[in-house]
């Protein structure tokens, strides 16, 4: 049985979350509250909170900051972030606070409880779109962002260079003049914000900030 603990301010929101996992075999919604102050004095020790779903917008504290209190009381107790906010930095800060989990408000009610359980199993759940953000939170270089960064022309010669080529043999594959490949390296160069080829050939750009 997984004794769950919702921090939601909206009353509606709140109730049905609570009527449906109250409704869910294997789950018992123990205590539900508008606020991290209140949930916290809901808690008393005769009740066992294995899992909280909490909003991040609410009165008083932040979900966020609720997240520390939680842990402080039950360090075993896990905590899913139910949010409409999708921002990096929102994100960040949650999973940083100690966050096992973070779906967006908009995820189907059944999607929710697979999460719940997926992380009683030992996994963290993310909405897709949370999961790429914070992919590309921690690898703003990845190769979606580069192909924003360097032109088509660009790409070639990166590749080019990947490949091993001289700046010649890189000259005589586009049929460009070498100049012209010297100044496209010094523009991809400053673009990707490495000093050498030979950081271009180990990806250094793709790992690090």
């Amino acid at each position: 049985m997984i004794h769950l603990g919702i921090i939601e301010d909206d009353p509606l929101v709140r109730s049905t979350l609570t009527t449906f996992f109250n409704g869910q075999p294997g789950f018992i919604c123990e205590i539900a509250a508008g606020t991290v102050a209140g949930f916290m004095e809901d808690w008393t020790t005769d009740k066992q909170i294995d899992m909280v779903l909490s909003d991040i917008g609410l009165p008083e504290q932040s979900g966020i900051k609720g997240i520390t209190m939680i842990k402080k009381k039950s360090p075993r107790c896990q905590v899913v972030m139910l949010t409409i906010y999708d921002d990096p930095e929102k994100i960040f800060q949650a999973l940083c606070a100690g966050a096992n989990g973070y779906l967006h408000k908009q995820t189907p009610l059944m999607k929710i409880k697979e999460g719940l359980l997926s992380l009683n199993e030992g996994g963290a759940p993310m909405s897709p779109g949370i999961a790429r953000k914070v992919v590309a939170y921690f690898h703003p270089r990845s190769a979606d962002n580069l192909q924003e960064k360097i032109t088509p022309r660009e790409s070639q010669i990166l590749q080019a260079i990947e490949e091993g080529l001289t700046n010649k043999e890189v000259a005589i594959r586009l049929d460009i003049s070498l100049e012209t490949v010297k100044s496209h390296i010094k523009n991809i160069y400053k673009k990707l914000e490495v000093n050498s080829r030979h950081q271009l050939i180990k990806g250094k750009y793709k790992k690090e900030e």
